[in-house]
């Protein structure tokens, strides 16, 4: 009997094994691209106000770059798969380069400033949650944590500090970049180019400190409490109500998590019996009253401006849906033009940081897209947010608190968040990705 030739048997079986680690060696790389997305997030700001300042232009789209080799490299090896989500805005973003362009305000420039919004940082949502793994999702949140204490350090320093100091020099190291609060102190920034990030920084911190003290074997148990003081600290020295109600939401979707995980309530009662202690302790020093006062000002001031509590919710959240809503038949067919509504825009069509469009999200999106456009980005977002929610809230019941926790950040941020403003759109782009991820559910738009 002749011999059997399993040569080629070995070359396929060879092929297969290169062809599998070529897989995983891409994989590792473009998670490492991702992790550069995280940090030039967290740190572009400070590179455009303090460390090369003659590029504070250019590094506004410091991420569009990384952003097109990841989804460019994720393609070519295969990794991810397209889905309906992102077709649908990746070819609404093309037309709309070109209703911008020749019917729209005319501007190349601006039209492909705002598509990027679409072309880019939305397919890298869906490539953050096919390629990352819970334990990828773990570790940046052990990373976002200890970046939360030296933040908290350096808010409290642009809190005390003169507005004509280092920490507080603003954009191109020009002027200040606090911005007003109350009793003459100023919201501080943070790394960030503007003092929104601030408040987005450490609303996604909550979400890893409510999560990891349900889980504090995964964690430093020194970094966590150091983080949740840090927390602690920044909602008064950040004179944000918006990080102060976004606090509120994430412990309401913790309460809403223990009712259905009751094994996690004597750790919850821990929790508030220890954040009372910290608050307590810090209410004795003379910088944290100042910060208190400052803060209480501030929210009393704005609320009374606003019409109260009620106020703020219905006319900045509610209000704002509404009337973009009510007012889309008014708008042209195809919008003034994508791009029109972003301040990068507004400047290179108009001279200066204007509200040509639409201070409001959904407003600014069918002004600039128009009333067809403009309510398909919004039920697109909708209708994923609706996704991720059912996705997270069957992870919450089975005891799985991390995507739970992540969407109390996400869900409004996907829903209406301001993606024309580069940190919130990272923020969100980030924050989407990493529920994916977390859930391993929703991954396709089937």
């Amino acid at each position: 009997m002749d011999a059997i030739d399993f040569s080629a048997f070995k070359v396929k079986k060879q092929q297969y094994s290169s062809d599998a680690q070529s897989v995983i060696s891409h994989k590792s790389l473009i998670k490492k691209g991702i992790w550069l997305y995280f940090l030039l997030l967290i740190f572009e700001g400070a590179l455009r106000k303090w460390f090369v300042p003659s590029l504070a232009g250019p590094l506004l789209i410091v991420r569009d770059p990384l952003v097109l080799w990841i989804i460019g490299t994720a393609w070519r090896r295969g990794l991810i798969t397209l889905n309906y989500y992102s077709v649908t805005m990746i070819v609404i973003g093309v037309i709309s380069i070109y209703t911008a362009f020749f019917i729209g305000h005319g501007s190349l420039a601006v039209a492909l400033y705002g598509a990027r919004i679409l072309l880019l940082h939305f397919p890298l949502i869906f490539i953050i949650g096919q390629l990352f793994t819970k334990d990828d999702v773990i570790k940046m949140g052990k990373a976002t944590l200890m970046l939360s204490i030296p933040m908290a350090v350096l808010i409290t320093l642009q809190f005390y500090s003169p507005q004509s100091a280092w920490v507080n020099r603003g954009l191109g190291g020009e002027g200040s970049a606090g911005f007003d609060g109350a009793l003459n102190y100023f919201r501080p920034p943070g790394t960030f180019s503007f003092t929104n990030g601030t408040t987005l920084f450490f609303d996604f911190v909550a979400c890893f400190v409510f999560y990891f003290w349900f889980n504090t074997k995964a964690i430093n148990r020194l970094v966590l409490i150091g983080a949740t003081v840090a927390l602690l600290i920044a909602i008064p020295f950040s004179i944000s109500r918006g990080l102060f109600f976004q606090v509120g939401i994430t412990i309401l979707f913790t309460f809403f998590g223990i009712a259905f995980n009751p094994k996690y309530g004597f750790k919850m009662i821990f929790i508030i019996i220890g954040t009372i202690f910290v608050l307590v302790l810090l209410s004795f020093t003379h910088y944290f009253h100042n910060a208190v006062e400052a803060f209480t000002v501030r929210f009393e001031t704005a609320n009374k401006s606003e019409g109260g509590i009620n106020g703020v919710f219905l006319d900045r959240f509610l209000g704002g849906m509404v009337e973009a809503l009510s007012g889309s038949n008014k708008q042209p067919f195809f919008g003034y033009g994508i791009g029109m509504g972003t301040n990068v825009g507004s400047t290179i069509l108009s001279g200066g940081r204007y509200f040509l469009i639409s201070e409001g999200e959904w407003g600014r999106l069918i002004g600039e897209l128009g009333p067809v456009m403009g309510l398909a980005v919004i039920f697109l977002r909708l209708t994923l947010a609706i996704k991720i929610f059912i996705a997270s809230f069957k992870s919450m019941i089975g005891s799985d608190l991390m995507p739970w926790m992540l969407l109390s950040f996400g869900l409004l941020l996907l829903a209406q968040g301001g993606w024309a403003q580069p940190t919130s759109l990272g923020f969100c782009t980030l924050i989407t990705g990493l529920i994916i991820a977390s859930s391993q559910k929703v991954t396709t738009g089937k």
